[in-house]
């Protein structure tokens, strides 16, 4: 396949962004079903790396990774044998155009090398300086859409032969993670029916996710009231006005303490009103099963202007939509949180 232009690059990298992010998989953080496959990519390739990885525009996101761990007896040997680095530190992400992956997807099929010193294309790659790998065998990671989104793949520390059987085990094994994004998707259909329910609401609403607090979600009362601002941007920069009121640092607050925040009476004038007026902001963390972490924070500010909230009405709200997003996420979604259409919300799809 002949390599893509860079204009054809840089669109495919922002169509797999944007994909990633309404799937809630555009960052780092790992998650334990891609974390199971790359721990299976390893064992049945009996490979010392392994790794689930996504690709954006940017930068590579390991989710899914298997590292072995030095011990004091690993001896550095540069043909191969023990572990040419201690890589228990290895982080999540990489630059773009790092290793091995951006070729396996960028070409669209599986990519094997025998001995990374066989290609000069490959040999002069930082992995095999930063790393040691010699060998690396990576497929492409197709969602239920067949768009490449990033590859399952493995890599040795000695030459070694990707025979047949590694390889097409590799290509079953990539493709048992179908059924986890066809999930998510199912589920972003049902929260787009959870949100039809706040569309509604008397009273300005925004959903974000991760803890930059990028806007998944706005009703239209959210913009009028605060702006309107384009999904997936960081809410710090776009909502200059609710920083200001430290909005964002109770939303900081809900995030990690995994507790529903109140910021009351916050005084401000909104666009659709100039005149200052009082609010109590309501800060929710979100999850989407009891068990995932933290996802994002579901924040509702209300007009305290003759308009008392009490605590307990507060916590009825915040357990109330707790467990709306906890239901919705039963069938097994690990993490992250799928994004809508903004079709008649704050936001502009």
């Amino acid at each position: 396949m002949d390599a893509l232009s860079s204009d054809q690059a840089r669109l495919a990298g922002e169509q797999r962004k944007l994909r990633l992010q309404v799937l809630g998989l555009n960052t780092v953080e790992a998650e334990a079903t891609f974390d199971r496959v790359a721990r299976l990519a390893a064992g049945f390739t009996q490979s010392p790396l392994a790794m689930v990885n996504f690709i954006n525009d940017e930068r590579q996101m390991f989710r899914g990774m298997y590292v072995p761990t030095a011990s004091p007896d690993d001896q550095v040997n540069p043909d191969g044998g023990g572990i040419p680095f201690d890589l228990s530190n290895l982080t999540r992400e990489a630059p773009g155009d790092y290793g091995f992956c951006p070729h396996v997807v960028a070409q669209g099929s599986q990519l094997a090398l025998d001995d990374v010193f066989d290609y000069p294309r490959f040999k002069g790659n930082p992995l095999v300086n930063d790393l040691g790998v010699r060998s690396y065998l990576g497929t492409p990671l197709r969602d239920n859409t067949g768009m490449a989104l990033g590859t399952v793949c493995v890599a040795d520390f000695k030459p070694r032969a990707w025979d047949r059987t590694l390889r097409q085990g590799m290509q079953e094994l990539s493709e048992t993670l179908l059924s986890d994004f066809k999930l998510r998707d199912s589920l972003l259909a049902q929260q787009q029916e959870l949100f039809a329910v706040f569309d509604g609401a008397p009273f300005p609403i925004m959903l974000t996710e991760g803890p930059d607090h990028l806007l998944r979600y706005a009703n239209g009362k959210q913009g009028a009231a605060f702006g309107m601002v384009p999904q997936f941007s960081p809410g710090r920069l776009v909502l200059p006005g609710l920083e200001s009121m430290g909005v964002f640092n109770a939303m900081d607050d809900a995030f990690h303490t995994g507790q529903p925040i109140t910021l009351s009476r916050a005084s401000v004038a909104t666009y659709d009103n100039p005149s200052p007026q009082d609010f109590a902001f309501l800060c929710t963390p979100v999850r989407t099963s009891p068990g995932a972490p933290i996802s994002g924070v579901l924040t509702v500010a209300m007009n305290s202007n003759g308009q008392p909230y009490p605590g307990s009405e507060r916590q009825a709200f915040a357990a109330n939509v707790q467990e709306r997003f906890e239901r919705l996420g039963a069938g097994g979604l690990p993490g992250g949180m799928p994004g809508r259409r903004m079709d008649g919300g704050g936001y502009p799809h």
